[in-house]
């Protein structure tokens, strides 16, 4: 099972004997024998993932596909990335994932409280484990920034696509620049992240 980029916004998945789970309705073409039945929410199994996407709204709607061939994955022309994980815990904003291979956990967590005075709170999807995963993101591709103890990183929610390393996230909610640059009805807040691993944006908002 491999996950390959056939053009940047094209992913191929290389199936043998094997199953993915993709972004209901990514699928363009596929090749060989290959089977596709729905894989639930993505937040966890069964019952529960559906419990969480009511009450988080931070939930996928999957597709699972088994069997030997190729697959063929997009959505909405957008980027492509694809990102290995080994061992290792990628918190991911739910709406840029495209496909995740089968030994991988997805789970939705508690991010904190945005701000005080809303004290709305904020969830994040996880993907735990040894495996690929494919990001989707808007206006080209994913840009990767390293984030160390001596420089922490502040990014806006609305580029975020996804975080990985021994990495704390926390809120800056008194952000002025979302004023200048037009956006600052409601509680504007911005999300800063500590210690040392990468953060990857896209070059455009949600």
């Amino acid at each position: 099972m491999q996950l390959v980029s056939k053009t940047k916004r094209v992913i191929e998945a290389h199936l043998n004997n094997s199953s993915i789970r993709a972004l209901s309705g990514s699928m363009i073409a596929f090749e060989g024998q290959v089977t596709f039945k729905s894989a639930g929410f993505g937040g966890g199994d069964g019952l529960v993932a559906g419990i969480k996407k009511k009450a988080t709204g931070e939930g996928l709607s999957l597709m699972e596909a088994s069997g030997t061939g190729v697959v063929y994955l997009a959505q909405d022309a957008a980027n492509t990335t694809v990102i290995d994980l080994n061992g290792e815990t990628l918190q991911v904003e739910a709406s840029q994932l495209l496909a995740l291979t089968q030994n991988l956990q997805t789970n939705v967590t508690f991010a904190g409280v945005r701000g005080g005075v809303s004290g709305q709170g904020l969830f994040t999807t996880t993907v735990t484990g040894v495996g690929q995963v494919a990001l989707l993101s808007q206006g080209g591709p994913l840009i990767h920034l390293e984030v160390s103890p001596q420089f922490p990183l502040v990014v806006d929610p609305d580029a975020f696509v996804c975080a990985k390393g021994a990495l704390t996230q926390s809120f800056v909610t008194d952000v002025s620049w979302r004023s200048v640059v037009g956006q600052g009805n409601g509680e504007a807040f911005s999300l800063r992240w500590d210690g040392s691993g990468v953060v990857s944006i896209q070059p455009a908002e949600r």
